[in-house]
């Protein structure tokens, strides 16, 4: 009856005439990748069948432009220029970034553009302009990059960019600088800056040449008094949750060299478009999922276009890129939360207000949206997520995946397809989830007994504490692909029960989930998925080499507008406990290695310490003082006897905190260094912490109400056969089932969703709507045995083989390896860190893929040959049968 009415409300709000909509029980059992009624499964659970003509390419395509003749389409992705026949839809090349000193730079998150010669800027993510020459056969070739400085030789990031009319001049987001760069084109170098405010974003140029207006993503430069934290060097103007709190445009006067006006909007602007009839401006807000619209004659926003499939929804659409139709009258607007197109029709008439008619269906992540005036082409981010095929064609292995491997694709849809539009709405509404989004925002019902995992917010749960413990980097093949009754590949478990027998334990003793899934493919979005149940349009598009921050809670312009956990928690008057999340403490005294601190936790001594450092206010308030975060010079040991420390003094209270969240991070490991423990005594150190701590919990006298889950951040470091987002995820309770396979489609947004229900927390955007809870995993009456830790058998300090033990690979690899940074989580290279990984754990058996990292400037040395009918057959051959 429930479902019935929620989806009378959809009919009404959407405006469309929807018949039919699929159960949302029928969509729980899948498998990423899998194809089913011709779409594709992606991590965060949503389907995608995209509408139009489908190219596919290995890479994450950011944004495009036309030719002036509108033939040809030019597509800045992470890793350089990627050339495509608008008609025969078709790539006819890719050209990657490379500098003259034979180092790579990546696309920054936004800006392209064709100058009136009809050659092509493009800004990336470092130093440079980059300036491509089209000759007559349409051959691209780079031919020069224009030095531009970012503060303190920092990069400079650059994002939009604009030409002049007479090609003599461009206007360039400079988003470190928080400046606009002129540059004289003729001169090839940068002539002046503009101040304007924090990360300019787009720009674009009125057509009287004397004035522009810039989209600053982090808002206005803060005043005196105003809350701000930072963002790559700058301070910006942040709410007491610290997430960041304005949005606003510049109007520059170009002739002046200064900005004139600054026009409040929607959180984090982001691509803009003008219309001459009347004069109007329109800017995405990705923060807020709506359009602003602005009347240029009096610089007033005269109305906020809210995008959501649902007005009832809350944040999450992610509305970041538009265009305009050629009559002017319509917006199609690229909300990458729903992987859709908004369409909107514009009002004429100040008194009525524009609305959206329905949407049209992408692949995962709309990032950039154009129109020639028959066709809409469509830059989808993520695409069909990391599908791109690592078998080695005959040899011991059919298929493997890695998160990192990205394919990214393009849509060309015709606008006679805007007849349909009712169709598509339904078809988007149905794979986005939006039934199941608005099913979990039901009220609670009375007199409901109390269940393991309710089925509404605010009904009773058995359980009183939620325990999330996150840890680093693992797919579900890598430490439990041996397990015989799970779907797992053993050829792939590097780190099996040998090494990690206390996660082995568990997956026996309580649930194994082997349909599981992490939303995120690296730290720097995979912390974000496991806090806060979805990434900005900044973490999406970001992935250019990270220039301006790798985040991992460092950066306030990365957060989405919705809460954190304990955000939540803390409002809805819950206890929270913080140990190590969001944490990069300096190791006290600085030159101390892993084993002067090992020998100081042996003996018992203090000569080894850390200062903590947390960036947001909030969180550091309810972190404990004496948990480091990560910094792996510390072991999990330590970190759990430091837990064990404040838990003993709440068992004797009877006072504990009712959300706690754990990082143990040592399963990340050190790679080969010779300062560092090998491997798998990382793993082993990582698994006897997780056993002690659940030990602990399960014989203390909060058990009989206490849920514990186990969650990686991403599966970056490894391989899985079925994709490479599938990861590891442990329930550990007195409710939790025991012994048992659970084969249901779970993912991180899952987890948050079971944890806000288990704790009475409103859902906290739509991704964690829609994201189905893990009802199937307890059980009602409870089962009080504790967890007993299993010994481990690998020495903790075990070192690592010194180079004339090592095979020549492994040799090799050390060497790479000892020149790594881990100061912080993934500023490695992946790919070179999972070779070293594999070949420690395996001698010189071979590495079981040809292909390397994310591919995109790499495909030509791999001469992959990317026309349409390759792409499609990669896509086709690595689908799971």
């Amino acid at each position: 009856m429930a479902y019935r009415l929620m989806l009378a409300l959809i009919l009404q709000t959407a405006l469309i005439g929807i018949c039919h909509a699929e159960d949302p029980a029928s969509q729980d059992d899948r498998r990423v990748g899998s194809p089913e009624n011709g779409r594709t499964i992606v991590p965060t659970g949503q389907a995608v069948r995209p509408a139009g003509s489908i190219l596919r390419y290995f890479g994450r395509p950011l944004d495009m432009a036309l030719s002036a003749d509108q033939k040809t389409l030019f597509v800045k992705d992470t890793a350089g220029l990627t050339i495509v026949d608008a008609a025969t839809w078709e790539i006819r090349q890719r050209l990657p970034f490379k500098d003259d000193a034979d180092n790579t730079d990546a696309g920054s998150m936004h800006g392209i553009a064709v100058a009136p010669d009809g050659n092509v800027y493009l800004t990336g993510a470092k130093h440079f302009l980059w300036h491509a020459i089209i000759d007559p056969q349409g051959k691209a070739q780079w031919a020069r990059q224009i030095p531009l400085p970012g503060p303190d030789k920092k990069p400079a990031d650059a994002l939009g960019l604009a030409i002049s009319a007479d090609g003599k001049s461009a206007y360039i987001c400079l988003s470190r600088n928080n400046t606009i760069g002129v540059i004289d084109l003729i001169a090839g170098k940068l002539t002046r800056q503009i101040d304007v405010g924090i990360c300019p974003y787009d720009i674009v140029l009125l057509p009287n040449g004397k004035t522009a207006y810039i989209s600053n993503f982090g808002g206005a430069r803060p005043t005196k008094g105003q809350k701000t934290a930072d963002t790559a060097g700058s301070e910006m103007i942040v709410d007491d949750r610290g997430i960041g709190a304005s949005g606003t445009l510049s109007k520059i006067d170009l002739a002046a060299g200064k900005s004139i006006a600054e026009i409040t909007v929607g959180l984090h602007p982001a691509g803009m478009v003008v219309g001459s009839n009347p004069a109007r401006l329109f800017v995405a807000n990705a923060n807020s999922d709506s359009v602003s619209c602005i009347d240029l004659a009096t610089d007033k926003v005269i109305e906020e276009i809210p995008v959501r499939p649902d007005p009832l929804l809350p944040f999450g659409s992610i509305t970041n890129a538009l265009a305009l139709s050629h009559d002017g009258k319509s917006l199609f607007v690229a909300n990458g939360g729903n992987n859709a197109l908004a369409v909107v029709v514009l009002s004429a008439d100040a008194n009525q207000k524009s609305a959206v008619k329905g949407f049209l269906p992408t692949a995962w992540f709309p990032g950039a949206v154009l129109t020639d005036g028959k066709s809409l082409f469509v830059a989808n981010v993520k695409g069909d997520g990391s599908r791109n095929p690592s078998a080695v064609r005959g040899g011991a292995f059919d298929r493997i995946y890695n998160s990192t491997r990205y394919v990214g694709s393009l849509s060309r849809i015709d606008l006679a397809e805007l007849a349909d539009l009712k169709k598509h709405t339904a078809q988007v509404l149905t794979d986005a989830r939006v039934p199941q989004a608005l099913l979990s925002l039901e009220k609670a019902r009375s007199d409901i007994k109390p269940l393991p995992v309710p089925a509404r917010v605010g009904e009773p749960s058995v359980f009183e504490h939620v325990v999330y413990i996150i840890k680093e980097n693992r797919t579900y093949d890598q430490v439990l692909g041996e397990l015989p009754k799970g779907n797992g590949d053993p050829r792939l478990c590097i780190f099996g029960r040998e090494i990690t027998p206390n996660h082995h334990a568990l997956a026996d003793q309580f649930v194994l989930l082997d349909n599981y899934y992490c939303n995120g493919v690296i730290s720097a979005d995979g912390h974000q998925w496991a806090t806060q149940g979805l990434v900005s349009a900044y973490q999406e598009k970001g992935f250019g080499g990270f220039a301006r921050s790798y985040d991992f809670g460092t950066d306030a312009l990365c957060y989405a507008s919705s809460n954190f956990l304990w955000d939540s928690a803390l409002l809805a008057g819950r206890s929270f406990r913080n140990y190590g999340e969001f944490d990069f403490p300096d190791i006290v005294p600085a030159k101390a290695t892993w084993g002067d601190a090992w020998k100081d936790q042996l003996n018992g001594t203090s000569n080894v310490t850390f200062k903590q450092k947390i960036l947001i206010d909030t969180l550091k308030k309810y972190t404990s003082p004496i948990f480091p975060g990560w910094e792996m010079k510390f072991s999990d040991q330590y970190r759990v006897d430091q837990f064990l420390k404040e838990f003993r003094a709440a068992e004797k209270t009877g006072q504990w905190e009712n959300l706690v969240i754990i990082y143990l991070p040592q399963d990340h490991t050190s790679g080969t260094k010779a300062t560092a423990p090998s491997p798998r005594a990382h793993l082993a150190d990582n698994d006897l912490a997780l056993g002690r701590l659940i030990e602990a919990i399960s014989k203390s006298r909060f058990w009989d109400k206490t849920c514990i889950f186990v969650n990686e951040d991403d599966p970056q470091d490894g391989f899985d056969h079925v994709d490479g987002h599938r990861s590891l995820c442990l329930v550990a309770s007195p409710y939790t089932k025991r012994g048992q396979v659970v084969s249901k489609f779970y993912n991180q947004t899952s987890v948050l969703h079971t944890m806000e229900r288990m704790l009475g927390l409103p859902t906290m955007n739509q991704q964690v709507a829609q994201a189905p809870t893990m009802e199937d995993c307890f059980i009602e009456k409870p089962d009080l045995a504790p967890f007993i830790t299993v010994p481990v058998t690998i020495a903790l300090d075990e070192p690592n083989k010194k180079p004339a033990a090592m095979t020549p690979t492994q040799r090799a690899l050390a060497i790479k390896g000892e020149k790594m940074d881990l100061s912080e989580p993934d500023l490695i290279n992946d790919d070179v860190f999972n070779r070293i990984l594999w070949h420690a754990a395996r001698g010189e058996e071979p590495y079981p893929t040809k292909f390397a990292g994310a591919h995109g400037g790499q495909l030509e040395k791999l001469g992959l040959k990317l026309e349409r009918a390759a792409a499609r057959k990669d896509a086709d051959d690595d689908d799971d049968k």
